[in-house]
């Protein structure tokens, strides 16, 4: 009997291995600079199980997630903060994100005057294999969870913002003053 037994143990091993890791890839992903920060611990342990139908997966990268197969939704915490610019910036639940649309249906989203900073890939297009994600339930769901980030800064309007000259691109200003005669020797 005990002959029987194990090679049927060892049988199921297998085939209960290969079914599972065929179902549930680990995702590759790199982790962000600040990617130890405190706040993306935190951050980590709030993330939802299922974001816009689509369910959570393992990742090979400290402080990131992924969701749906293929992952539709990629987040990365500890991401340098960005500094001002000219992308759309759109408000949910009183976080503010940057919108990259240059590689729509796919976006990257971006907290602002959040740290540590927060990237999002979102993948929009859905196909005969894919769903794709919702944005705006991805920002619903996750903004509550990352509001809870120190805020450092916030967007803000054009017509609001502060123009500050580049040293290194700004003409320095023509000398206008009068120059002083030369004495005779």
């Amino acid at each position: 009997m005990l002959r029987l037994a194990r090679p049927l143990v060892a049988l199921l091993l297998v085939v209960t291995a290969a079914s599972v890791s065929g179902c549930a890839s680990t995702v590759s992903m790199a982790a962000a600079p600040s990617a130890n920060e405190t706040g993306c611990a935190e951050m980590m342990v709030r993330l939802p199980d299922t974001l816009s139908g689509q369910s959570r997966r393992w990742t090979d990268a400290q402080s990131t997630a992924a969701w749906g197969d293929p992952a539709t939704v990629l987040f990365t915490c500890g991401v340098t903060p960005p500094g001002p610019t000219t992308l759309r910036c759109d408000t949910v639940s009183g976080v503010d994100w940057i919108v990259d649309e240059s590689q729509a249906p796919t976006y990257r989203v971006t907290t602002f005057g959040r740290t540590p900073a927060i990237e999002l890939f979102l993948d929009t297009q859905s196909n005969d294999r894919v769903q794709g994600v919702s944005s705006r339930e991805v920002l619903d769901a996750l903004s509550p969870i990352v509001s809870q980030l120190p805020v450092d800064g916030q967007c803000v309007d054009r017509e609001d913002a502060t123009l500050v000259p580049d040293p290194e691109t700004t003409p320095a200003p023509a000398d206008t003053s009068t120059p002083a005669p030369t004495p005779a020797s």
